[in-house]
């Protein structure tokens, strides 16, 4: 079954999330610590959940500028693409990590999540709206 993972990613953790390619569900997976060890914890991922293709979030500014955690992302991207054999998207992120934050404070089943994987889920659900419009 072929799936999709977001990411969050940030210069300490890495928000994470996967969908199923045809239910298009995102679901919450575990924070990633930047360690060294972020590529080889993505691949397993990437090779348990039959991932297909990572969408990774891309921050703007709000006037829809990049910035220096744009060239970042762009960065790790880049590295991991060459690390992982998978199709790499970027997908804006504008307000996604308000979007999470509002979510934990208005509902106690977010509570003990991480804003971070729940910013990559909606990455995900951005990304999947994105593709229906362009359908």
């Amino acid at each position: 079954m072929n799936s999709l993972l977001a990411l969050d990613i940030g210069k300490k953790r890495i928000g994470v999330a996967r969908a199923d390619a045809v239910a298009k569900i995102p679901e919450v997976l575990d924070l990633l610590i930047v360690n060294g060890m972020e590529f080889y914890e993505i691949r397993k991922l990437v090779e348990a959940h039959s991932v297909t293709k990572i969408v990774v979030g891309l921050p703007r500014n709000l006037e829809g500028e990049e910035t220096q955690q744009t060239q970042y992302t762009k960065e790790v991207a880049s590295k991991l693409e060459k690390f992982i054999d998978c199709d790499i998207v970027f997908q804006d992120e504008s307000l996604t990590t308000v979007e999470a934050e509002k979510m934990i404070d208005s509902d106690k089943r977010f509570k003990g999540l991480d804003k971070d994987s729940i910013a990559a889920a909606y990455i995900l659900k951005d990304y999947f709206n994105s593709e229906r419009k362009d359908a």
